[in-house]
């Protein structure tokens, strides 16, 4: 097994994760067979726990493991189907040892952190590499290691000026530690580092400077691990002489200095890695010449420059609880990119924060509430996406009713699924205090109920999490065309509650369609109004298995109706993605064609280029904020 270690310096959000896939994508494009590992240093167990607003979205694997966003970009940018394994925390670790302990696997030794806590981390390491994660019999030939935290800054004395070396975030001591162990014990032709860092330029004088790149290399090789490849970002690329400066103080070849200067969109990163020869510096430094095949890049090329040839926009709306913070939602947004690109057009997102849409937001901040109705009602379709929680649920009702009254194209996710649900036992049956027992435990009309099997006193791991299958009821419905005409999918979820069986012959006599449903029958998975061209809700995420060249089957719907092109799709099913067929779509880039968006009421100007690489999680669409509470 060969490893690659991806570590990051002076600052965070430099796109360590984006680097990473971007290796693997090149690796990949090699030949090789490549896994991933993502190292996160916080004492969380999972990331199940933690706020969007803090940590941006929660990725569910086909295990049910809640993980790091960069996880998806891993399978998004790998085309893989990673484990829970692939992601380490020290929450993890302490369990994995604290375990050992009381089974009394230490034969009454005193367990420290080292060796047993950064023996465990090897350990781990080691056995999370050897599963295959690409469909193939075997273990991968490259685990590429991506380690979570800054290494290496400069402080300051509170009592002089003095610059001060600082090793970097003190919970990743431990995994450093382990690293610098693990790349001893495996040898020099089985481990490489790539190392992140940044080179800022400053405005004033426009000079590139090198000097926080120093510290940080200076760091991570006082720690034990020294830097075969630099991936420096900058707003440009790196000058001969500063590329000269770099090598001479931080002991790396000119030609293994890469740039990450910033590009149109993030699947250029990996051209650009290409473009620079990092891929034969890694194939070289691994002695993987005997195996490695000459680079074949043709189709991520063609995605590359096709997005940034895109001009016609179709424009969604996203009612969303967290719209101060896009990573939120990265995967959806990933999904609906794919889809827009298979469908020839240039995606434009409006966000709207739910609670302006409220009849309280027209007295208390009448602007917002303008606004949001102006955007909501200028959408060529409408998404209403997972999340928890009663803060803006009216307004994602309010957003629901709207596009099922005006036929704009609807696709609810999850909680998005239970609103539509909610508003549609309220305007049509009549039910005015129809809700979910999630906001209102003592409604006479529960539509949304908390699933049997769940916990209300633990919130870590105990929803209904994972891949699981969603069986057709109504066979020609438009999910099941979407989908290739399938008898079943399977699908990620993660959730607690769920619409009430006992409602369901309530609901759908008056319209709504439950056509998706578990093995059960019990448990309702989509819902569909015939009534309308196209408004569909699903209890699980179908944005975790979106893929570039792959598009969700759902997603490639709502774009599809939104620019009026869903009856090509429907038509003709080997344009849609099929989750249980794997190249239905093809990863070459065959986007349909059709005739000008129907539903439009208004000529949609684009939106000026934007960089969008800068924080390295993906998200290069055009985005239109608005502040969040």
């Amino acid at each position: 097994m060969k490893y690659v270690l991806v570590t990051g310096g002076v600052v965070s959000g430099l796109g360590k994760g984006v680097t990473a896939s971007s290796i693997g994508v090149l690796l990949k494009a090699c030949g090789l067979r490549v896994t991933a590992i993502k190292i996160d240093p916080y004492l969380n167990t999972d990331a199940g726990t933690m706020s969007p607003f803090e940590h941006g979205e929660v990725f569910v694997l086909d295990d049910g493991g809640e993980v790091d966003l960069v996880l998806g970009n891993y399978e998004r940018f790998l085309d893989v189907k990673l484990t829970c394994d692939n992601s380490i925390t020290t929450g993890k670790i302490y369990q994995f040892v604290i375990d050992k302990e009381r089974r009394g696997d230490y034969l009454g030794k005193t367990v420290q952190v080292m060796p047993h806590m950064t023996d465990a981390i090897q350990e781990w390491i080691e056995r999370a590499a050897m599963i295959p994660v690409d469909g193939e019999e075997g273990p991968p030939d490259v685990c590429v290691i991506e380690l979570g935290g800054t290494i290496g800054t400069t402080i300051f004395s509170r009592h002089n000026d003095s610059g001060i070396l600082h090793a970097g975030d003190i919970e990743s001591m431990p995994f450093i530690e382990a690293l610098g162990q693990f790349s001893y014990r495996v040898g020099p032709d089985n481990f490489c580092v790539v190392h992140v860092s940044l080179v800022p330029v400053l405005n004033e004088v426009g000079e590139q400077k090198t000097k926080p790149t120093q510290h940080s290399v200076w760091g991570l090789r006082g720690l034990g691990l020294a830097p075969d490849i630099l991936a420096c970002q900058s707003t440009k690329a790196l000058d001969e002489n500063i590329k000269e400066k770099l090598s001479r103080f931080c002991h790396v070849p000119v030609a293994d200095i890469i740039t990450l200067n910033d590009v149109t969109n993030i699947w250029h990163i990996p051209l650009l890695l290409g473009e620079q020869k990092a891929h034969e510096t890694i194939i070289k430094l691994l002695n993987l010449q005997g195996i490695a095949k000459e680079l074949a890049l043709e189709e991520w090329t063609s995605r590359a420059r096709s997005y940034d040839t895109l001009h016609d926009p179709v424009r969604i709306v996203m009612v969303g609880k967290y719209t101060g913070q896009s990573d939120s939602y990265l995967s959806v947004l990933e999904a609906l990119l794919h889809a827009s690109i298979a469908c020839y057009k240039k995606l434009v997102v409006d966000w709207v924060r739910p609670s302006d849409l409220e009849d309280s937001a027209a007295i208390e901040t009448p602007d917002l509430f303008r606004g949001a109705w102006k955007r909501l009602k200028g959408a060529d379709g409408i998404l209403v996406p997972g999340g928890f929680g009663d803060r803006g649920v009216e307004g994602k009702i309010l957003a629901a009713k709207y596009a099922r009254e005006n036929n704009v194209p609807f696709l609810g996710i999850c909680l998005g699924m239970q609103v539509a649900v909610i508003e549609f036992a309220r305007s049509i049956l009549n039910l005015q205090d129809a809700n979910s027992t999630e906001f209102d435990p003592d409604t006479t009309n529960p539509c949304i109920v908390f699933m049997p099997e769940g916990s209300k006193t633990h919130k870590g791991a105990t929803m209904h999490l994972g891949s699981r299958r969603t069986f057709f009821e109504v066979p020609d419905c438009i999910s099941a065309k979407l989908y290739g005409n399938v008898s079943f999918i399977d699908e990620r979820h993660r959730h607690r509650y769920e619409v009430n069986p006992e409602m369901v012959a309530e609901l759908e006599k008056a319209g709504l369609s439950f056509v998706g449903k578990d093995e059960t029958k019990r448990r309702m998975e989509i819902v569909e109004f015939h009534a309308h061209p196209y408004f569909i809700g699903v209890q699980f995420h179908p944005e975790f298995k979106s893929r570039p060249g792959k598009p969700s089957a759902l997603f490639l719907g709502l774009i599809g109706a939104a620019c009026g092109q869903l009856d090509t799709l429907l038509q003709n099913p080997s344009h849609c993605s099929n989750p249980t067929k794997r190249h239905i779509f093809s990863n070459s880039f065959s986007p349909v064609k059709s005739n000008r968006n129907t539903n439009l009421k208004k000529p949609v100007k684009s939106l000026p280029d934007r960089n969008l690489y800068s924080n390295g999680n993906g998200v290069h669409v055009e985005l239109t904020m608005v502040s969040d509470e």
